[in-house]
């Protein structure tokens, strides 16, 4: 009687082993599924490298608006036309005034001041400098406290302000003297077509904007 308990557990145990190694590979295969699958970029991933388009029609002065291209935010912003009018009268102000330590196309550099295709918009990375925190704005010029718990300083000339550690930019995104941020803020390549579609991420507009 014994003899046979004995031959009756242990072909249980080896059905059971069987069945648990059976099982652990299957769980294994289907686990390498989504796993394998991951290495292969999603229609999200792909689409990431592509130009973003913004209506920038409806914005009012003094108005922003902030998009995704890139997995980064980039604002938008129509500039109210006093502001622009004195972007270069506080360079004496700025780290790196004319932009030349900035990322940034050429055609952006060569605009001056304005750092802009059309000097009445601004576009740019909503990324600081300095760790990447995202900027505020504070767009009101002489406006020192417009951003909570912030002095912006006298005579501030509009711009952004970066509340983690207290950088600051004008309104084309050129950092100040002696701030944390190293760099102005970085401007995308973008075009403007004529009807004020913004497209982030090419050099000319598309021939499909309308």
């Amino acid at each position: 009687m014994s003899d046979e308990v004995d031959q009756v557990d242990h072909g249980r145990r080896r059905l059971l082993t069987a069945a648990t190694v059976g099982t652990g590979a299957i769980g294994v295969a289907f686990a390498a599924v989504p796993f394998l699958a991951s290495w292969k970029p999603s229609a999200r991933a792909k689409a990431l490298g592509a130009p973003v388009e913004v209506d920038a029609s409806k914005l009012e002065a003094g108005q922003m608006l902030k998009v995704v291209w890139r997995g980064q935010a980039v604002f938008v912003v129509r500039r109210v036309k006093t502001v622009v009018d004195q972007l270069g009268g506080h360079d004496h102000l700025l780290a790196d005034p004319k932009s030349e330590d900035s990322l940034q196309p050429d055609y952006i550099k060569s605009s001056g001041a304005v750092r802009a295709r059309n000097p009445e918009y601004w576009v740019g990375l909503a990324v600081c400098t300095h760790l990447g925190c995202s900027p505020l704005g504070a767009f009101e010029p002489n406006n020192s406290f417009q951003v909570a718990g912030a002095d912006l300083g006298a005579n501030w000339p509009g711009g952004f302000y970066c509340p983690c550690h207290g950088s600051k930019y004008d309104l084309s995104g050129r950092v100040f003297k002696s701030m944390p941020a190293p760099k102005n803020l970085t401007v995308p390549p973008y075009a403007i077509a004529a009807n004020m579609r913004v497209a982030i991420g090419v050099d000319d507009a598309p021939k499909t904007v309308s």
